[in-house]
């Protein structure tokens, strides 16, 4: 068993996916195994938030002992490893595939992996905080350098390309979930928590001064009367600024013509 003041000593080289586990003997615990285990700590990280996932209330959750538990895994954070590397499963690579030329597969890339981080938003803080090596993370890493590769760019750019493509996905997904998470936690729709929290300020006269140069962006944002069209419409326009914007460094660069238009 690995405990976690061993990978205390060295959180650098400290993941499941490192680690040789000394196997079980005999038979686990009947009716669980770790695929179970892990989708009931997917449901309730969903659920419940990093904060309400424990050892003993996932053995409740699953009829089983906590001891049961660690037949499977050795901490908690096997489970959150698992349950990150489960969630990039949800990335569609089939439909990169199908996708055709680098642009269109950025963009499919980019809008699945911001809907995994809005559906769990338990993962952007996990994803941050673990190494992302396990075989699902791998393939859609393989995904996206293949993609950025494609454009043209020469190989020292590639990898400044993923950052601002990826990395504004990552936080752009992150922000849309943990916005997500404040509304249902107030018991309100998205909507009625954006508008009454816009409200609450406009209305403040400690605030007049301060929004007037932002008078025109709130009343255009406002007339859409749908926070999740707001956050579709920018990410979309956004992502065509990042795919223009490596369009025009190949150019610049003199890299190959595969710039082309879908």
């Amino acid at each position: 068993m690995v405990k976690a003041a061993d990978r205390a000593k060295n959180p650098a080289r400290s993941s499941v996916w490192l680690e040789q586990r000394t196997p079980r003997s005999g038979g686990g615990p009947a009716g669980l195994d770790r695929e179970r285990i892990v989708t009931s700590s997917i449901r309730m990280l969903d659920e419940e938030g990093l904060a309400g996932l424990s050892m003993r209330k996932l053995a409740a959750e699953l009829g089983v002992t906590a001891m049961s538990l660690y037949w499977y895994v050795d901490t908690k954070d096997d489970i959150l490893e698992f349950a990150i590397d489960t969630a990039y499963g949800e990335v569609d690579l089939a439909a990169v595939d199908a996708a055709g030329g680098w642009q269109e597969r950025v963009r499919v890339l980019a809008w699945d992996y911001r809907r995994m981080l809005v559906r769990h938003p338990w993962m952007s803080p996990c994803a941050g905080q673990y190494l992302n090596i396990g075989p699902q993370a791998i393939a859609v890493g393989a995904k996206i350098q293949e993609a950025v590769r494609d454009t043209g760019l020469p190989m020292q750019r590639q990898p400044s390309a993923m950052s601002a493509i990826f990395q504004f996905v990552y936080g752009y997904g992150t922000i849309e979930a943990q916005f997500g998470r404040r509304a249902t936690e107030a018991g309100m729709s998205q909507d009625d928590f954006y508008g009454e929290s816009i409200k609450a300020f406009r209305d403040d006269p400690q605030f007049v001064e301060a929004l007037e140069p932002m008078t025109d962006i709130l009343d255009e944002r406002a007339s859409h009367g749908s926070v999740t069209e707001i956050w579709d419409r920018d990410f979309e326009y956004a992502l065509e600024v990042l795919i223009a914007g490596i369009e025009a460094m190949v150019a610049r660069e003199g890299g190959p013509a595969q710039a082309q238009k879908p």
